[in-house]
């Protein structure tokens, strides 16, 4: 149980960054150790504690298989986590040559 508690507080600590920072390169990193923690998390839940690989046996025993279901659903969202990551950076490079500062309070408007 306290490890889905630590993946609360990892959680907590990325909803910081993303609320309370005006860094937009501290936000992206703060998204990233949101997306990180919910990785965690979705990793434990399909975790059995002394369990085997989810193969085929001799004796075809079921018992104390690990789910591998959200094994791969993990590997799925770490591929678009890092695209999402990589988008995100090529817009604050963007923001960062009109305006010439990562910092969201001093950029007044945003001008398409």
């Amino acid at each position: 149980m306290s490890v889905y508690f630590l993946c609360l507080v990892l959680f907590s600590i990325g909803l910081y960054c993303v609320l309370r920072r005006r860094n937009i390169i501290k936000i992206i990193i703060g998204i990233s150790i949101m997306e990180y923690a919910v990785n965690l998390f979705f990793i434990l839940i399909g975790y059995r504690w002394h369990g085997r690989a989810p193969l085929l046996s001799q004796n075809q025993e079921v018992l104390r298989m690990v789910d591998p279901i959200p094994q791969e659903l993990i590997l799925i969202s770490i591929v678009i986590g890092l695209s999402v990551l990589a988008l995100l950076v090529a817009i604050a490079i963007k923001i960062f040559d009109k305006y010439n500062t990562f910092d969201i309070t001093k950029i007044r408007k945003l001008k398409g």
